[in-house]
């Protein structure tokens, strides 16, 4: 998994940043988890990956900032409405209108 993070990562930003470095401006968020800075038992894949994003958000906020680009992570922590996570907590799920 954490190659996937990485790699997408590194792919999207790239690209983004071809069309962003002849205009001298633009802003690249990389979107995490707080598993990016702490990871968790069971979660080791996740956080490795999540990791890994952080760190190329880092390094090419170093590079690009010089060319007038943004770069961003941001950690949004939260799960996202599907029916594998109201099967795992239908609790939550139960009190929410929708």
């Amino acid at each position: 998994m954490w190659e996937m993070c990485a790699l997408a990562g590194f792919l999207n930003g790239r690209e983004a940043a071809r069309v962003m470095v002849p205009r001298g401006r633009g802003t690249i968020l990389f979107t995490g988890a707080t598993a990016s800075v702490r990871g968790g038992s069971g979660f080791s894949a996740f956080a490795g990956g999540k990791a890994a994003l952080r760190a190329l958000a880092q390094s090419m906020a170093r590079e690009l900032g010089p060319e007038g680009i943004h770069v961003a992570h941001v950690v949004i922590d939260g799960a996202t409405a599907t029916e594998r996570t109201r099967s795992r907590a239908p609790d939550k799920y139960e009190t929410k209108k929708t």
